[in-house]
């Protein structure tokens, strides 16, 4: 039997209380609502092993649309937990980032939207400003804007 390989990782998924607004947030930053659907039945509850139940999706995709973002409402059965506000180094769910070309301009729209930054922009050794904030529903989201020409990955390939 041949090794399955990896092909792509296809999304993340974030459960959310207001569909609406993660969307809204989300969009702000640079993702595109690609879609939005019912997923209901049995069949759903047996791949996540809630049994019966019924979740609005919104699937987000980034202007490169090799990644997407799964935004989902659970309808039945309700939330049982929240760890949107844990901090940073909490186990579990940590936060997702996104790279993009003018981190102040947009850190200004987001502002207006109630979006907090969590502790200060950084400049990390002149190849990235980076900053967490917290979004809609206090959702952790990290943000980068590469002003150098070295990338993370370059100084990781050269350790």
């Amino acid at each position: 039997m041949t090794k399955s390989k990896l092909i792509e990782m296809n999304n993340v998924g974030i459960v959310v209380e207001n569909l609406d607004n993660a969307i809204k947030f989300f969009n702000e930053i640079g993702l595109e609502l690609e879609g939005r659907m019912m997923v209901e039945g049995e069949w759903a509850g047996q791949v996540t092993g809630l049994g019966n139940q019924s979740v609005e999706v919104a699937m987000m995709v980034t202007p490169d649309g090799y990644s997407r973002l799964e935004l989902s409402k659970f309808i039945s059965p309700e939330t049982i937990s929240d760890h949107r506000t844990a901090p940073v180094n909490s186990l579990g769910y940590l936060r997702i980032m996104f790279r993009v070309d003018n981190l102040d301009e947009l850190l200004l729209r987001l502002e207006k939207q109630g979006v907090e930054i969590v502790g200060e922009v950084v400049n990390y050794e002149n190849i990235y400003k980076l900053c967490y904030i917290r979004g809609t529903e206090g959702l952790l989201v990290g943000l980068a804007e590469q002003i150098g020409g070295t990338s993370v990955t370059d100084i990781l390939e050269n350790k």
